[in-house]
C-alpha cells in the first residue's frame, strides 16, 4: 500500500522540477540562435536534449534557409519542420545512430567558408553518434561499449576510448567541416562540463590520447577484437588535437549546465525555510559511497538540529554484478536508505534529468523514513536488493519510483535531501 504523500515529498519534487526548467532548451537556448550565414545554414546535433534543442532552434530563427539533421534517443523527438529529428537507441548503439551519423558527417563534405554549421549537443550523444572508424565493426564497438557501460569505468574514460574509435567523434565532425565556420551550442551533462567530454567532443579538440585509451583498457581488463587493439596501436588513429587548423574556425558555448539547475533549486528550499548545503555538481564516484558520505551528513545535520537541504549533482558509477533493474540514481537512493535505516526525519530523492535511469522508465525515486517500516512489512530486504542491483525492484514494490517520462533536457543527475529535526 502507498503511503500518504509528505509535504517533503511534494517539496522534494518541486525542487526536482524546479532544476529541469532551469536546463529546458526552450529557456537556455534562444539567446543564442546566430543569425543566418552568407552560405548556407546547418544544423547538426545528437543528445537526449537534440530534439527540444532543434525545435527551440526552429523557433527562434529569423534568418533564411534552414536544413538539418539531429539525433537523439527513442522517444526523445519533437515536431520540428526543417531539422529532421532521428530516432535512435541510448546507452547502446543501434544502426538507426549509426545511419544517422554517417548522413550527418557526409553533410559537412563541400563545404565553403560562407557556410556555417551549428552543432546542437547535449549528454547521451556519445552512444546516439556511432559511427566506428574504418577498419572496426559496428558490432565490435558496440560489445567494447557495453563492457565499459558495466565495468564501473566513469564517463571521461568511456568516452576517451570511444572518440578513439569514431569517425565522428573527438573532433572528426568539425573537421569535416572545414573551412566552414562551426558554432557549437552546447547542454552538459558532465562533472566540470568539459567540452572534449560532452557528447564526445565530436566538435572541439580531443586532449586525450590513444595511449591514455589504451591504459583504460587494460585496466578495466576489456576484452577486445583485434580489430580494436590494432587501431588503438595505430598512431594515424590519433584524433584531432588543439591547435589543429582544421578546428580554427570553431566556437564553443555552454548554454545549460548543471550549476544553473542546482541553482534554482537552491532558491525554491531557501524560500520554503531551509539552510541550503548546495554540495555543486561534481559529485562522483561510486553511487554505494556517495551514498553513506551524504547520509552521515545528513544524519549530523540533524543532531545539530539544523533544518536543512542538500543539493548535489554529478554523476555516480555502478559497477553491476547483479541481474536487477535499476540506475545510478536508484542505486544510490537504496544505499542512502540502508544508511539511515528508516531514521526520522530525513528525506530524499534522486533523479537523472533526462527522466530515465539507466535504461528504465522512471527518473529515479524518493525516500521517506516510513519507507523503512513499509519495507520490512512488506519482507523485502534493502540489502538483498541492492546485492542484486535491483534498486528498482525495491522503489518499485514500495511505490516510491518517481515517473516523468522524456524531460527533453540532460544535465545530470540530481539529488536532494531534506533534513526536519524531530
Amino acid at each position: 500500500m502507498a503511503l500518504s504523500v509528505t509535504p517533503q515529498e511534494t517539496l522534494l519534487r518541486s525542487l526536482f522540477m524546479a532544476g529541469l526548467h532551469a536546463a529546458s532548451p526552450e529557456l537556455c537556448l534562444a539567446p543564442h540562435v546566430p543569425a543566418a550565414a552568407a552560405g548556407r545554414t546547418i544544423v547538426v546535433g545528437a543528445g537526449k536534449a537534440a530534439g527540444s534543442m532543434a525545435l527551440a532552434f526552429e523557433k527562434h530563427w529569423t534568418g533564411g534557409n534552414l536544413e538539418g539533421l539531429v539525433v537523439t534517443r527513442y522517444g526523445h523527438a519533437c515536431p520540428t519542420r526543417k531539422i529532421e529529428v532521428v530516432e535512435a537507441s541510448h546507452p547502446v548503439p543501434d544502426a538507426a545512430g549509426r545511419q544517422a551519423a554517417e548522413r550527418m558527417l557526409a553533410m559537412m563534405q563541400g563545404l565553403s567558408a560562407d557556410d556555417l554549421v551549428v552543432c546542437l549537443i547535449s549528454g547521451g550523444g556519445s552512444a546516439l553518434l556511432a559511427l566506428p572508424a574504418p577498419g572496426i565493426s559496428f558490432e565490435a564497438k558496440r560489445d567494447i561499449n557495453m563492457q565499459l557501460l558495466l565495468c564501473g569505468a566513469d564517463i571521461a574514460e568511456i568516452n576517451c576510448v570511444r572518440k578513439h574509435l569514431s569517425a565522428i567523434k573527438g573532433g572528426r565532425l568539425a573537421a569535416a567541416a572545414a573551412p566552414a565556420r562551426v558554432l557549437t551550442l552546447a547542454i552538459s551533462d558532465v562533472v566540470g562540463n568539459d567540452p572534449a567530454t560532452i557528447a564526445s567532443g565530436p566538435t572541439v579538440p580531443d586532449p586525450s590520447t590513444l595511449a591514455m585509451a589504451r591504459e583504460i583498457v587494460a585496466r578495466y581488463k576489456l576484452a577486445c577484437p583485434l580489430e580494436i587493439t590494432a587501431r588503438l596501436a595505430d598512431p594515424a588513429a590519433e584524433t584531432p588535437k588543439p591547435g589543429d587548423p582544421r578546428l580554427a574556425r570553431g566556437e564553443y558555448r555552454l548554454i545549460g549546465s548543471p550549476v544553473a539547475s542546482l541553482e534554482a533549486a537552491s532558491a525554491l528550499a531557501a524560500n520554503a525555510g531551509y539552510k541550503v548545503v548546495n554540495l555543486g555538481d561534481g559529485i562522483a564516484g561510486d553511487a554505494h559511497d556517495v551514498a553513506r558520505e551524504q547520509a552521515a551528513m545528513a544524519l549530523a545535520a540533524k543532531r545539530r538540529g539544523e533544518k536543512t537541504c542538500i543539493l548535489s549533482g554529478g554523476e555516480t558509477t555502478v559497477q553491476v554484478k547483479g541481474s536487477g533493474r535499476g540506475g545510478r540514481n536508484t542505486e544510490y537512493l537504496l544505499a542512502f536508505s540502508l544508511a539511515l535505516a528508516g531514521e526520522p526525519g530525513i528525506f530524499a530523492l534522486a533523479c537523472d534529468t533526462d527522466g530515465i535511469d539507466g535504461t528504465e522508465d522512471n527518473a529515479g525515486a524518493f525516500y521517506v523514513p516510513d519507507h523503512w517500516d513499509q519495507a520490512q512489512s512488506l519482507g523485502l530486504s534493502p540489502a538483498d536488493y541492492l546485492d542484486n542491483n535491483d534498486a528498482y525492484g525495491f522503489f518499485q514494490a514500495i511505490d516510491a519510483l518517481v515517473e516523468t517520462g522524456p524531460t527533453l533536457t540532460n544535465v545530470n543527475d540530481f539529488r536532494a535531501i531534506l533534513i526536519d529535526p524531530v
